[in-house]
């Protein structure tokens, strides 16, 4: 099992939508290292979901039903999507002032590389969010 993080601005696709929607591919990364976590998802593996800009706060766990293909947005071969469903919504969303604030996640890439889109956690950085979201 693989953990990961994605992150969407609520305004253009919202952890709301996607309760409603029941399952979506992942499409619009266009970064190479985003890209690159994107094809390591495997069917099953465990995803948080991150509201970037407004809120900036972790707010359910969904997971990857559909490993990587080609992203239907575009014609470019470079660029794959994954399909994800939700799991589980978070009793509290996890800020991002509580993880940078909390000792077990001064590593995670959220923290690091705020800018990348789609990042890996270790099981510990996973189990710890998922645990702050569940106080």
């Amino acid at each position: 099992m693989n953990y990961f993080l994605v992150k969407s601005e609520p305004f253009k696709y919202s952890w709301e939508q996607f309760n409603k929607d029941g399952e979506t591919f992942w499409d619009g990364v266009r970064n190479y290292q985003a890209r690159n976590n994107l094809k390591a998802m495997q069917k099953g593996d465990l995803v948080l979901f991150y509201h970037s800009n407004e809120g900036k706060e972790v707010v359910g766990i969904a997971k990857v039903v559909k490993e990587f293909y080609q992203d239907p947005t575009t014609d470019d071969a470079r660029w794959v999507v994954v399909d994800l469903a939700p799991v589980e919504t978070f009793k509290t969303p996890v800020t991002l002032e509580k993880i940078k604030e909390d000792e077990l996640l001064q590593d995670v890439a959220l923290v690091r590389q705020g800018r990348l889109s789609v990042m890996p956690l270790k099981v510990e950085e996973f189990d710890r969010i998922v645990a702050l979201g569940n106080e």
